[in-house]
């Protein structure tokens, strides 16, 4: 499976535009070569170079199988019309939020995962409590790394 970004390649820096200090939108997303069996997608973005611990600027389960591309500027809408659940991240919201380091440079990991099963869980779900419904039905998993510098 592959995830990749029309706006930056695997291991380049993420474009202004995508961060707080631009207009804090989501970089369009694509993806391809699941399982015949998958039933649903989740993705996370997070920055574990925070000083503080793993940022987690994204988190949204229960995406429909037949869904392979998230367009730039994704709603931030916690159960947007295109299927799904977009969970609480570190930002205490839902959706979206861009790059923001306080200093240097961080890396920051798009991680979708092929899921057997639809995810139920409460609502306001966080990273945590996703990757601990996650164990034992990821069928493949594709990560999209970039970088951005204070």
């Amino acid at each position: 499976m592959e995830l990749t970004s029309s706006a930056f390649q695997n291991g380049s820096a993420i474009p202004l535009q995508y961060s707080c200090k631009g207009e804090d939108i989501s970089p369009p997303m694509h993806w391809e070569g699941e399982p015949e069996n998958t039933v649903s997608f989740a993705l996370i973005c997070d920055d574990p170079d925070a000083p503080m611990g793993t940022w987690v600027h994204w988190v949204y389960y229960n995406i429909p199988s037949s869904i392979h591309d998230l367009p730039q500027a994704f709603t931030t809408d916690k159960e947007p019309s295109t299927g799904g659940i977009q969970g609480i991240t570190s930002f205490r919201r839902t959706g979206y939020g861009g790059p923001c380091p306080p200093s240097g440079t961080h890396r920051y990991f798009f991680k979708l995962y092929a899921l057997d099963c639809r995810v139920d869980l409460k609502n306001n779900a966080g990273k945590a409590e996703l990757m601990e419904a996650l164990r034992g039905h990821i069928l493949a998993e594709a990560v999209l790394m970039g970088t951005f510098a204070h």
